[in-house]
């Protein structure tokens, strides 16, 4: 199981990363705070001091067509905010 699924890269979390080193990611949605935490700093090498989770849950919709109506819904989110040590910083486009 894959925790981590992507990061995060808007000019807001980009401006907070520069600002207060926190850094966002897609997370699995049953991936709790110690597990993020383990990852991350597995992944980039980094310590983490603080990780905040949000829970996005899915977006229901209905059509209305000639066949009928129709129910449909995306998939539930989970984003994961971490706060890194002073001095140490991920660099997300090393590998482009």
């Amino acid at each position: 199981m894959s925790v981590l699924i992507k990061p995060i890269i808007t000019e807001k979390m980009t401006a907070d990363s520069e600002l207060y080193n926190r850094y966002g990611f897609f997370v699995d949605p049953k991936a709790n705070k110690l597990q993020i935490k383990d990852a991350v700093e597995a992944t980039y090498g980094v310590s983490v001091k603080k990780v905040r989770t949000m829970n996005y849950g899915p977006t229901r919709k209905s059509r209305y067509t000639k066949t009928g109506v129709q129910h449909g819904k995306t998939n539930a989110l989970k984003k994961a905010i971490v706060d890194v040590a002073d001095g140490d910083i991920i660099d997300f486009y090393s590998n482009l």
